[in-house]
């Protein structure tokens, strides 16, 4: 960097940080314990990080840390030495235990020193925590500034306010002093010989300006847990991600009652509408319940009218939903509190309903639900096709919006095979087989509750809608290219089909849009050299231009994305496919200590021993997690 120059703001590296959550509260952390080394460091709340660095330090002695040990998602020990206050021998006979605990809405540690020496140890243990009510997009953009915030004391407590957030620490015994930035607790501590000591510390979090907040409880419910799957691997990965899950879940907070799980960590700690039913549906073996909860939740923000500021449409499901209005500058994105620019959420919220009913949800709940889906239905066939070619597509009217709303959203996503990016609108393959099973689903439910349409949402009319996409699907889809002979990614606006081969063709398996002829042929070319890496599929094949292992959406290993591959072909009857994907994802779930983040590299298990990771990947990551239920189902005895 050149004299004078200002320093390029950089997204933070997350892969190597220490994650504590139980949302919508996270503490990230080195490997240590202390924050405010890493970029991402810090304790959050919601859309807010209020406290930018806090770290321990002991009067006599650094601490020298050796180890940390997470016990489940809420929860993490780290181990210290403090070799200044020991004897000379080799051997270390002082210890420093540092057990952190997160609950929505609180941080407790409890600091421990644990002696082997024959004698007492006098000493003082000192915590420094520099508050920041920094907005977590600006975190995420490398754009954080601290804000001013007001310090109130009492003998007992300091309260730190910024605006509508504020947190309190409490520290008993400690000596609590204020500075204009920073907040000090001191302990005086006398350790016995061959005793232990400790002091602990509490923060109570509170964000006033927040739309959900955390869901009482645990998950999965009794009964969710199934036996074993046969492959202990695999049950790590499922104990973990089960354990994630519950620590995701999250209410609105106009209505406490109905949970849902949050989208994942660090970015999205809210409802989005895409992720949060995928991952109720890959959940829906350990629980029918949250699945109508979620669905119950994103019926009351269902959209009523046209606004192309919001992208709202009647009947539409909304994409996010926040406190404020999101803004990414380096991407030209602001995005409002409530947003719809998703395709895909609306067909796939009638797939949940359908596959809720069938796998048990109580038939008083799904009959409420009758008028949503009846809203759902009538964007599917009214206002999806926004520029009347026959297809569900999409394209941002505002220029300030998402430039692509399928779940592969990043601007570069969707492009020709020889690099060139597509132009919307755009008609992307798998909604197409999401519209067709929503509208054959949709008929179902229909007949089953007395809520039969008439004319366009008639089941008998609905039906024929699906054959007539399913047919044009046929004849406007399929490309052949050196590659072989599969469905584009997309339509282009001048219904071009988009001629790279990706992961988006396997989400037609299973649907009904394709014959069985045809998923075998998907099938054949996803577990082909160019789309599987070992450790699950590419989102695009190494024969496009565009490839890269560690492009976001074009080279990189999704997990929900495989999972939802693996899920199809089992549902297509394709079962030994589908296990030969979840191998992949196993050796993947192994590679990253059975917590396996929303993406990673691309390269070929040949080529390394562990994935490699993708260094911004969220995690823990809610359908990521949900992959792992997906998986057992396909290969658990039977």
């Amino acid at each position: 960097m050149t004299a004078g120059s200002n320093p390029i703001a950089l997204q933070p590296l997350l892969d190597d940080a220490v994650i504590a959550l139980r949302a919508p509260t996270q503490v990230w952390s080195g490997r240590e314990g202390d924050l405010g080394a890493q970029t991402i460091d810090g304790v959050y709340h919601g859309d807010v990080r209020h406290i930018r660095s806090m770290t321990a330090t002991c009067r006599g002695s650094r601490i020298e840390w050796i180890s940390v040990s997470p016990d489940g998602p809420s929860r993490v020990v780290f181990g210290g030495l403090l070799r200044g206050l020991d004897d000379p021998m080799p051997d270390p006979r002082l210890r420093f235990v540092r057990d952190r605990r997160v609950e929505a809405g609180r941080v407790t540690e409890t600091w421990t020193i644990e002696s082997g020496l024959p004698h007492p140890v006098e000493t003082a243990l000192a915590l420094v925590i520099a508050p920041d009510f920094a907005s977590l997009h600006d975190v995420k953009a490398g754009l954080a500034v601290t804000q001013t915030a007001v310090i109130a004391m009492t003998d007992a407590t300091a309260t730190v306010t910024h605006e509508r957030r504020s947190f309190a620490l409490s520290a008993p015994g400690a000596d609590i002093t204020a500075a204009a930035d920073a907040v000090t607790a001191e302990w005086p501590v006398v350790v016995d010989a061959h005793g232990a000591a400790s002091v602990s510390f509490t923060l109570d979090l509170h964000d006033h300006a927040s739309v959900v907040h955390g869901a009482a409880g645990a998950w999965p419910p009794p009964g969710g847990r199934h036996g074993p799957t046969g492959d202990t691997r695999l049950d790590r990965w499922l104990d973990t991600a089960l354990g994630d899950l519950d620590a995701l879940r999250l209410t609105a907070t106009d209505n406490p009652h109905d949970e849902f799980f949050a989208a994942g960590a660090p970015w999205f700690f809210t409802l989005f509408g895409r992720d949060s039913l995928w991952t109720a549906r890959l959940a829906l073996p350990v629980d029918v319940g949250i699945a109508a909860s979620t669905l119950r939740v994103l019926a009351r923000m269902q959209g009523t009218e046209v606004d192309i500021a919001t992208a709202e449409e009647p009947g539409k499901i909304l994409h996010e939903l926040r406190s404020s209005a999101l803004e990414l500058p380096s991407e030209g994105v602001t995005l409002p509190p409530l947003y719809f620019g998703s395709v895909d959420a609306t067909p796939l919220w009638v797939c949940l309903l359908a596959d809720a009913w069938r796998a048990g949800m109580p038939e008083r709940e799904v009959r409420d639900l009758v008028p949503a889906l009846h809203g759902a239905l009538q964007w599917l066939v009214e206002y999806g096709d926004s520029d009347g070619d026959g297809f569900i597509d999409y394209i941002d009217r505002t220029g300030r919006g998402l430039a692509n709303q399928g779940w592969k959203d990043s601007g570069d996503s969707i492009q020709w095979r020889d690099g060139t990016l597509a132009r919307g609108p755009i008609a992307l393959c798998e909604v197409q087989g999401y519209a067709y099973e929503a509208a054959i689903a949709g008929a179902d439910l229909l007949e089953a509750f007395g809520g039969e349409g008439e004319g366009a949402l008639s089941p008998s009319a609905l039906r024929e809608w699906a054959s007539s996409l399913r047919s044009r699907f046929r004849e406007s889809y399929w490309v052949q290219t050196p590659e072989g002979r599969f469905p584009a990614i997309a339509l282009d606006r001048d219904k071009r089909p988009v001629d790279t081969l990706t992961s988006n063709i396997g989400h037609l398996v299973g649907t009904g849009i394709l014959d069985p002829d045809e998923e075998r042929v998907v099938a054949e070319l996803l577990l082909g050299e160019s789309m599987s890496s070992g450790f699950g599929i590419r989102t695009m094949s190494t024969g496009s231009a565009g490839y890269w292992p560690l492009s976001y959406h074009g080279g990189s290993v999704w997990t929900h994305d495989t999972a939802i591959i693996a899920w199809s072909m089992q549902r297509a009857g394709l079962t030994d496919a589908a296990r030969d994907v979840v191998r992949g994802l196993v050796a993947a779930a192994e590679g990253f200590a059975y917590r396996v983040p929303e993406l990673h590299s691309g390269d070929p298990a040949w080529q390394t021993s562990v994935p490699t990771p993708y260094p911004a990947a969220c995690r823990p990551q809610a359908w990521s997690a949900a992959a792992a239920i997906a998986c057992a189902q396909i290969v658990r005895p039977r």
